[in-house]
């Protein structure tokens, strides 16, 4: 069995750069494009994100991004398992890694934007698991027919 390891990930790697290709794919192919909130590389290449891989081995098999809102709230972003390895709990992996940096931070919340349709329900349901609820648009967002925005209370 391979380990699997979650590290800081280089937005230069190519295999990053088809992760997130394939991530921007799929969002377009699901939803409006004025619904598409996720991060291409030059989004997630700015100061107040870090951006992580999950890899088993040499192949990368997922990634997840954490934005810092402000001092006490951080927003989850371009959470995604390859389409190849999802149903073996690689999201949680990664949820679980970016709750434990939220806290470590001293976030007070951590709040997330996410898809209506079907395609997304595996994520709405794996947020909801961790304690996640549904809220208003945060931060820039604005009410969207197509989103879900969802967040969840942090330990002190």
């Amino acid at each position: 069995m391979t380990t699997l390891s979650i590290d800081l990930g280089d937005l230069r790697d190519p295999r990053v750069t088809r992760l997130l290709e394939d991530h921007l794919a799929d969002m377009f192919a699901t939803s409006p494009a004025e619904s598409v909130h996720a991060l291409d590389v030059s989004g997630l290449a700015v100061p107040e994100v870090t951006f992580w891989t999950i890899a088993e081995g040499d192949e990368f098999v997922g990634c997840v991004a954490l934005k810092q809102l402000d001092e006490t709230h951080g927003e989850l972003k371009s959470m995604r398992t390859d389409a190849a390895a999802r149903g073996r709990g690689l999201g949680a992996r990664l949820l679980e890694h970016v709750l434990a940096e939220a806290t470590r931070r001293g976030y007070r919340r951590l709040s997330l934007e996410t898809g209506l349709q079907e395609f997304f329900r595996p994520a709405r349901t794996l947020y909801a698991k961790y304690g996640f609820i549904e809220c208003h648009p945060f931060g820039d967002y604005r009410p969207d027919p197509n989103s879900v925005f969802m967040t969840l209370a942090l330990p002190a």
